[in-house]
């Protein structure tokens, strides 16, 4: 039984519409699609045509919500309220939902971006605020958010349905969370290794850390990012890997 419920599936997400790498291509390999909503890359028309070529390849669309904050790509924490965290995501994941319908898709997840990801693993004040969010725009959409994290639990307890992921390319500090970018091999670049990582966590249902401890943890979808140096060629390489070792590639939402 696969980590997402059903008998060898597994979900490979990306981040698109963010003006960086080959969509069009990492669409041919991924399952589902995290969008950009327009304030830390993207915007109308970057979306219109993400969600349109996510249907034409039968790939999920989920809203990926940053700060704004273009000039740091959303990766720097923004000081804000719970309130003013809510109405970030609000905005954003309404937005995403109105232009994918226009698109003739359907958002069916929200996983927020960035620096706004990384505090929501570990700020539960923060995730319940982007899970209101999230419910006020949808109370249907699920919730992508780090596996193993107190966000995701918080976010549960705000009655969203989370699911959980794991990531391929990046490394995982002792507590489970991710290695900042700025410190060294927080980011992973060879093929091969994230292959073998990626089916090591599906076989272990967990996560290894830096200093070798191993966190059990659910596992719903795996994330490779979309602007990495070679994505596509990383991409490809994972699930010809994964689809090798017996998993089906297919979402989670």
């Amino acid at each position: 039984m696969s980590p997402n419920g059903a008998r060898d599936c597994i979900d490979l997400n990306a981040d698109l519409g963010e003006g960086i790498g080959d969509d069009a291509a990492l669409l041919g390999f991924v399952s589902s699609a995290n969008i950009a909503c327009g304030f830390h890359a993207g915007g109308p028309d970057a979306m219109s045509t993400a969600f349109a070529d996510a249907r034409a390849k039968g790939v999920a669309v989920g809203a990926h919500p940053g700060y704004a904050d273009r000039a740091n790509f959303g990766r720097i924490a923004v000081p804000m309220t719970a309130s003013g965290v809510e109405r970030l995501v609000a905005y954003q994941t309404g937005a995403a939902c109105s232009l994918a319908v226009l698109a003739g898709h359907r958002i069916t997840y929200v996983k927020a971006h960035g620096a706004l990801y990384n505090l929501a693993a570990t700020d539960t004040d923060v995730a319940r605020a982007i899970a209101r969010g999230i419910r006020a725009a949808d109370p249907g959409l699920v919730s992508l958010c780090l596996a193993g994290s107190a966000g995701a639990g918080a976010m549960a307890d705000e009655g969203l349905r989370v699911a959980a992921e794991v990531f391929a390319d990046r490394a995982y500090l002792p507590d489970g969370t991710l290695v900042p970018r700025h410190m060294p091999d927080a980011m992973i670049y060879d093929a091969q290794t994230i292959t073998t990582r990626a089916l090591q966590m599906l076989q272990d249902r967990a996560i290894t850390t830096v200093d070798g401890t191993r966190r059990p943890v659910q596992i719903d979808s795996i994330c490779l990012h979309g602007d990495t140096p070679g994505a596509v060629a990383l991409a490809g390489a994972l699930r010809t890997g994964l689809i090798a070792a017996g998993w089906q590639i297919a979402a989670f939402a």
